[in-house]
């Protein structure tokens, strides 16, 4: 039997697909007083966000959170504000916090304007998907919660980890093309392509994107995926789930004319962990570079948290 490239890194995260496209990384506040730092209470509105928050040692200070913030697995067990079309200005304001940090694309303008007109002090974050824009973010929520010290520490961390990853792709002799297939079951398949996080992840992590010419996201074609012809397809764990695991994925119309169908070679990653560029991104690139160039086998991999 043909060997399986599977790994999934911790539980399904929801793919937004709003993450795909690009904008300046900039954060928004009211004018509104900010209560002692060291006592906030945060709601925070964003994976990436709540992730970085929890990274930088003020998880117990979350006391509520949006559907999209999955990591770390214990912000899934606090109040959740909702799903982004679905979250309402006056459940955020009941929930009687100190502060709100919110990624832009997941709160609608008019609920921030809402929040703005109250006595809760928020913060609206521009992301775009890249390292310099986590860096920056980092940095950001670390001034406004006063965890500056544990951002410039974070930052480092996230920077020895791209040092690592230079280091290992310098090492690698291939560059395998890999196509990101987002899928919400098979009646619901979409390539991600250029300007989107996939083209940017797939390569730092050494590999050569495989639709040049598909912009954001479009529907997965039997003759679009034989054209792109990737040697790996990769999936949100999530994704290949509904699809019925990798055997399922196989039967998708064109897989079998690919060489990712050919060899099997299917992978599938948390969706927050692969797509959000939070705090670790240079983890997630290491591992999705160790899955697609056998020549890093002997090296270190990163673990997911």
């Amino acid at each position: 039997m043909k060997h399986i490239n599977l790994f999934s890194i911790s539980a399904a995260c929801l793919l937004l697909f709003s993450q795909c496209g690009p904008a300046n990384t900039t954060s928004k506040s009211t004018e509104n007083s900010t209560p002692d730092k060291e006592a906030l209470k945060i709601v925070s509105i964003g994976g990436t966000l709540s992730e970085i928050v929890c990274a930088l040692g003020s998880c117990d200070q979350v006391i509520a959170a949006d559907k999209t913030s999955t990591r770390p697995k214990s912000l899934q067990t606090l109040p959740s504000v909702g799903y982004r079309t679905g979250i309402k200005a006056e459940g955020v304001v009941s929930l009687d916090a100190d502060i709100v940090l919110a990624e832009e694309d997941h709160i609608n303008a008019e609920v921030v304007t809402q929040l703005q007109s109250t006595a809760l002090p928020i913060h609206v974050f521009k992301h775009e998907l890249n390292v310099a824009s986590t860096k920056k973010i980092i940095a950001e929520i670390g001034k406004i919660i006063n965890k500056e010290q544990a951002a410039k520490e974070l930052v480092a961390t996230l920077e020895k980890d791209l040092l690592s990853l230079d280091s290992m792709i310098s090492l690698t002799t291939t560059k395998p093309r890999m196509l990101f297939v987002y899928a919400r079951g098979l009646g619901s398949l979409s390539i991600c392509g250029k300007n989107t996080f996939a083209e940017e992840l797939i390569k730092m992590a050494g590999a050569q994107f495989a639709v040049d010419e598909i912009f954001d996201y479009k529907p997965l074609t039997p003759e679009a995926l034989v054209a792109a012809n990737p040697d790996y397809i990769l999936f949100f764990d999530s994704g290949l789930e509904s699809l019925g695991g990798i055997e399922a994925a196989l039967q998708i119309q064109g897989m079998m004319q690919t060489t990712a169908g050919e060899k099997e070679q299917i992978l599938a990653m948390d969706g927050l962990w692969l797509s959000g560029f939070g705090p670790g991104v240079g983890k997630a690139a290491i591992q999705l570079a160790t899955s697609i160039h056998p020549e890093l086998a002997a090296h270190n991999v990163a673990e997911s948290n």
